[in-house]
């Protein structure tokens, strides 16, 4: 079963106050633990929503919206993707990250084999192009490629959230349209070298929460209430401009509230934290958290 682990933002974060060495160490500890261990697939932090922008639908009318945005508990501020044998497992190894102030969503992704074959389905149809995306995707996060896949020169990194609503949270499944639609995007976007990455969310009362007081872990499952704060779905990209950004945002939430007969719908676009984005500190140790994040990332292949 795979996870995305949604943590949510703090103050610090928002005001885009950086981790210090010891957390960043801890956190890099923690990683390779997981890495070792064949859970940790993917992991980054988020630029505060200062530095995003929201797409919103309103029947025919679409909107930007820039940062910041006030609801600060339910922005995201970092991501881990893991792969565990069961929900349980994954909560054990999330109690186990070095937080001392902080909450983590874990939402469980859909697979392929969630989607039933339908008899119309074209033999490279929507779940061929899927299929495509996720082995390139998976050679990013497992680093079975054969090469590092680096970022592209020029490019910001963004992780496009889709924010939730009724259907969603009802756990349908999107029909061939939503389906062959959306894959023609993907399959586009990704011959163009601009996706890393993209799955679907499954209802918040498959997930749970965790919320981290210094020792203390306090688990909460699911449903939770607060629908349109909560996430849907996901695509990570990395284009050259934030317009492009904007622009795919807007294509794939034309084809969300579409096929789904929605009257509005609204998505995120972050961008996504680099080692450059964190000065260097003069008490940072030559052989510290830099150069084991440095290492980490091109020998698994991550951008």
């Amino acid at each position: 079963m795979r996870f995305m682990v949604i943590v949510k933002a703090s103050v610090d974060s928002e005001a885009g106050k950086l981790p210090d060495e010891t957390l960043l160490a801890a956190m890099g500890r923690y990683n390779q633990e997981m890495l070792r261990a064949g859970v940790m697939l993917a992991g980054d932090g988020l630029k505060p929503s200062a530095k995003g922008v929201r797409v919103r639908q309103s029947g025919k009318k679409v909107s930007v919206v820039d940062g910041p945005f006030a609801e600060t508990k339910e922005l995201v501020g970092g991501f881990w993707l893991i792969s565990t044998r069961t929900k349980a497992e994954a909560i054990d190894w999330m109690k186990r990250a070095p937080f001392d102030d902080a909450e983590v969503e874990i939402r469980q992704l859909y697979e392929l084999s969630d989607f039933p074959v339908d008899e119309g389905e074209q033999p490279e149809g929507w779940r061929a192009q899927e299929q495509r995306m996720r082995d390139g995707a998976d050679a990013v996060t497992s680093g079975s490629g054969s090469a590092p896949v680096p970022r592209k020169p020029g490019t910001t990194r963004y992780l496009v959230m889709l924010r939730s609503d009724q259907v969603a949270e009802s756990g349908a499944l999107p029909g061939p349209e939503a389906l062959a639609r959306m894959g023609a995007l993907m399959d586009e976007m990704m011959k163009s070298g601009a996706v890393l990455g993209g799955e679907g969310l499954k209802p918040s009362a498959s997930g749970a929460r965790i919320r981290y007081q210094g020792g203390r872990r306090a688990v909460t499952d699911g449903p939770f209430s607060e629908t349109k704060e909560l996430i849907a779905g996901y695509t990570m990209i990395q284009v050259k401009t934030r317009e492009e950004a904007i622009d795919f945002a807007r294509r794939w939430l034309q084809i969300h509230t579409e096929v789904s007969h929605l009257a509005d719908g609204e998505l995120e676009i972050r961008p996504m934290l680099e080692l450059e984005d964190f000065p260097v500190r003069p008490e940072e140790k030559a052989d510290g958290w830099r150069q084991q994040e440095q290492a980490f990332k091109e020998k698994h292949g991550l951008p």
